[in-house]
């Protein structure tokens, strides 16, 4: 398949770029800046402009970009440019694969579509929560409409925490636990919805090779757990104690509102549609997946 992937250069993007040229795919990365390489073609999203010839051929279309949600307050200005940096580039690819009749697009999502779930169970069937986060996740699934009224099978990953050495959770994790800083968020009754980011490529693998997956994906681990069992089984995997409790009042005084939607909020989110369709997860627990890159 000749597959033009958006937001190649980020952690996800690299590692599913050498995953799909292992399996054989042609592969085209869309870059923000003059091309340079054989791979590469430009695009200038809020221009909606995509170099001419970029998606000639295309099987596949993978949009992964969105600018990064990081643990500081959200200002107005912020939330415009986590918004803007997910939908623009959606509604510029959804309507060109609908204009060329690329027969599928795989869009970047998350998990915070839910909101704040308490200890229910969540699917992909679960409607949308409340909140920035909520609404900033509908209005950029929402962006993918023009590929599927044009016929195009669209597969949105609701992705969850994402566990690698390489970065994501797990960075500024390991340096609190390196200096006997790490400890559970409030109570520690929220669930956290992680994956494992071997199994979040294959997922994405999965889905373009199977034709009957399509609408929204949970791309989390199938056992999810709360953050004190994620506490626990990171102080097990870097043989570091954790004893330390960030109240809830401490951490809405420094994230505000992301205080709720993000470090507080709990999403019990099992990934059916994958399980339904036959995935297989190397990575069944929390602790075989932070056993594996917890420690450098």
């Amino acid at each position: 398949m000749r597959v033009v992937v958006a937001g190649s250069s980020g952690m996800i993007g690299t590692e599913l770029v050498s995953a799909l040229r292992r399996e054989g795919h042609d592969v085209l990365r869309l870059v923000r800046r003059a091309s340079s390489a054989p791979d590469e073609r430009s695009w200038d999203p809020p221009a909606g402009k995509i170099e001419d010839g970029a998606l000639d051929g295309a099987d596949a279309v993978i949009n992964l970009c969105g600018a990064a949600i990081t643990l500081t307050r959200l200002s107005n200005a912020r939330k415009q440019l986590l918004l803007d940096s997910r939908v623009e580039p959606t509604e510029v690819l959804a309507a060109a694969v609908a204009e060329r009749e690329i027969p599928l697009l795989v869009n970047a999502s998350a998990v915070g579509y839910y909101g704040d779930t308490g200890g229910r169970v969540v699917d992909e069937t679960t409607p949308p929560g409340t909140g920035f986060l909520s609404q900033m996740c509908k209005e950029w699934e929402a962006a993918t409409q023009p590929a599927a009224d044009a016929g195009a099978r669209v597969a949105i990953l609701r992705t969850g925490l994402v566990l690698s050495k390489e970065g994501g959770l797990l960075g500024p994790l390991r340096l609190l636990f390196s200096f006997m800083l790490g400890g559970r968020l409030g109570d520690g009754r929220q669930y956290m919805p992680w994956i494992h980011h071997e199994d979040h490529i294959n997922a994405v693998l999965h889905i373009v090779n199977t034709e009957k997956l399509a609408g929204p994906v949970n791309m989390t681990g199938p056992n999810p757990v709360t953050n004190a069992e994620f506490t626990r089984a990171l102080s097990r995997a870097l043989g570091r104690p954790a004893p330390f409790v960030a109240p809830k009042f401490a951490l809405r005084l420094a994230l505000g509102e992301l205080a709720d939607e993000g470090a507080l909020a709990s999403q019990h989110v099992i990934p059916k549609a994958l399980q339904d369709n036959g995935f297989t997860f190397r990575y069944n627990t929390v602790d075989e997946a932070l056993g594996s890159v917890a420690k450098r």
